[in-house]
């Protein structure tokens, strides 16, 4: 490809109901190649600083890449742009599902929604026909029922949806936004958003497959995709026992998150609630993404419990309605799961919220007469229907609840606050910083709060010099070599920037990082740089790749400091710097001078200041000299 195409993108204003179709020249579309990338450039074009993300001036983007669509594994990414109501930060969020390549296929590598529609409204596009059509009738509904309607009206089955549940209409500051009513966009509070604006979703019509530009070339990296999966183990598991088939190994070494956060033991209950387990009793099949051969998504069933329309938890759900809550039946994950699906929630959110209530209970600082009489103890799994949906529809105790962990420590007083285990006011996911220094570390430098999917983990610095992850993380310039994975010194650090820019980047090309990664995945770097080649005519390299990860990160925290945010909100809950107090990790300790030693440095490889701002210089060689402006 001598010249990079352009990029196509619909601007709607919802407050006028106007649609307008704009394009960004390939040069520029170069510097920002779609998803995370492409949305944060067109929210730092217009967007002001100190604007209230639920306002009609806060902007929300839909985005793919110039790679969505194409036949290959790990493709069929969306990634979503906002203000984050949860946060207050820069929100970013993305989900799987056919709907992303169904928006690529369509012709439109992005979205802008600006404004609020005066009554609810969808937005339906089949190529070059985009209208806005009345939601109406299907404000209020559950996700599936929503689907449903919206299919029958078009008198049509062969469409996808993303659209917002009762949760984001009611502007819950962790709402989703879902397609497939079972892939979510879970992170940040996007459908808060969506809901403020009175969007209930956007409907896409199927069309046909893109074609690889050179398919004999791509045939290289497809062709043998069953012999890769079956030659890499962890891939194979991942498809047989989904994400929650580590949930025991996390146990078993002592650093499963549980009891909200206060310890890393389940214990034997640990075996009920994994990924093997749901294999041998609720699995009913495996459902997949656009043209992806893994297959990890759990599709489940309980008789009059759990529809398997709704998918099946994954491990962070298993462990945030599991273990945060000390519930050991399966059945009743299966059932929450089912219940964010339904309305519209993210599932580490609120069971960590959920979680954090049980403790209040606990320690006396609610009771009973506080939470609407119900039982919302550790480890009573049977609330977590009625829970939910009060949640989402914001009454009663839910009404507090849907504000987060952070926000109700705030009302609750001091005694609260240690309670919330979350970073920038966003709930932890289920990775423990004590186990995993180098994600901690990203965790309270992350620009849009604690995130498990911005850098890679630390276990595979503890790899074979020999073994693939070490060799593919060596085309990062990591060579690194760990007898003790829990180390946090200044060659983790590296690896945490060197894993976050390449993660950032997948987050920019809208790539799963379970298809594609610098160690354990199907693809990795060199196979990357060959899907660019064949896919579109992209002679890149990987370089360029980690340059486009790390611009991201720098507008990431470019729009930040321009609300005020710095170095104090780069901070981990006090609760990980605690002694783990059982289990196979007793007596382990994170050392807060360690982490602030390490955040230091974070900063000066990042070339930001010691206030976390990143210097001029650092901008300009990454051309972003406009955000000087």
């Amino acid at each position: 490809m001598s010249v990079f195409p352009d990029a196509k993108i619909l601007d709607i204003d919802l407050s006028k109901g106007t649609i307008d179709t704009k394009s960004l020249p390939g040069e520029i579309y170069r510097l920002y190649p779609g998803g995370s990338s492409l949305g944060l450039y067109l929210a730092l074009q217009e967007m002001g600083a100190g604007i209230d993300p639920l306002s009609p001036e806060n902007m929300l983007i839909f985005s793919v890449s110039v790679l969505t669509g194409l036949p290959i594994s790990g493709q069929s990414r969306l990634n979503i742009t906002t203000k984050s109501p949860l946060t207050g930060t820069i929100g970013d969020s993305q989900s799987g599902g056919f709907f992303p390549a169904q928006l690529k296929i369509n012709g439109y590598d992005a979205i802008i929604f600006r404004g609020q529609s005066e009554k609810p409204v969808y937005l339906y596009i089949d190529g070059e026909k985009v209208v806005l059509k009345d939601a109406s009738s299907v404000w209020g509904k559950v996700t599936g029922e929503a689907e449903k309607m919206i299919k029958e009206e078009l008198n049509d089955q062969q469409l996808e949806i993303a659209q917002i549940g009762p949760a984001g209409e009611n502007m819950v500051k962790y709402a989703s936004i879902m397609n497939m009513s079972n892939r979510a966009n879970g992170r940040n509070g996007t459908g808060a958003v969506m809901g403020s604006k009175h969007l209930k979703a956007v409907v896409v019509k199927k069309g046909k497959a893109r074609k690889a530009e050179d398919q004999e070339g791509f045939k290289s990296l497809t062709g043998n995709v069953k012999e890769r999966i079956i030659e890499n183990e962890g891939i194979e598991a991942l498809g047989k026992f989904g994400t929650d088939g580590e949930l025991n190994g996390h146990n078993r070494d002592g650093f499963l998150p549980t009891h909200n956060f206060s310890s890393g033991y389940f214990g034997d209950k640990a075996k009920k609630i994994t990924g093997t387990t749901m294999a041998k009793t609720i699995l009913k099949g495996r459902d997949t993404c656009f043209s992806c051969a893994i297959r990890c998504k759990r599709v489940v069933e309980v008789e009059g419990k759990v529809d398997p329309f709704y998918g099946g938890p994954e491990y962070e759900t298993c462990a945030a309605f599991g273990s945060y809550c000390l519930t050991e039946n399966l059945e009743d994950i299966a059932v929450a799961n089912q219940y964010c699906n339904m309305y519209g929630l993210d599932t580490i959110s609120c069971g960590a919220t959920i979680a954090f209530v049980m403790e209040c209970m606990e320690k006396g600082i609610m009771t009973k007469d506080d939470v609407d009489d119900m039982d919302i103890t550790f480890g009573n799994g049977s609330v977590y229907p009625e829970l939910i949906k009060k949640i989402a529809l914001r009454e009663g105790i839910g009404d507090m609840m849907a504000e987060g962990s952070y926000r109700m420590a705030e009302k609750l007083g001091p005694e609260a606050l240690p309670l919330s285990v979350s970073v920038k006011k966003q709930e932890l996911p289920a990775h423990m910083p004590q186990y995993k220094p180098a994600v901690g570390l990203i965790y309270a430098v992350n620009n849009f709060g604690a995130d498990h999917q911005s850098c890679e983990h630390d276990p595979f610095l503890t790899m074979p010099a020999d073994a693939k992850e070490q060799v593919w993380l060596g085309m990062l310039g990591i060579n690194l070599q760990y007898d003790e994975q829990k180390t946090l010194d200044d060659g983790k650090v590296r690896f945490a920037i060197a894993g976050q820019k390449f993660y950032s980047m997948m987050d920019t090309l809208c790539l799963c990082q379970f298809s594609w990664g610098p160690s354990w995945q199907l693809y990795g770097p060199a196979e990357l740089v060959d899907a660019c080649k064949y896919g579109i005519g992209w002679q890149t390299s990987v370089q360029e790749l980690m340059d486009i990860g790390e611009r991201r990160i720098n507008m990431m925290r470019w729009f930040n400091v321009r609300d005020g945010f710095s170095a104090k909100d780069d901070v981990l809950p006090e609760r990980i710097f605690d002694p783990m107090p059982n289990g196979p990790s007793e007596g382990h300790q994170m050392l807060k001078d360690d982490f602030e030693k390490a955040k230091e440095s974070y900063y000066g490889f990042m070339g930001w200041d010691q206030d976390g701002k990143p210097r001029e210089a650092t901008l300009k060689r990454l051309s972003l000299n406009w955000l000087l402006d």
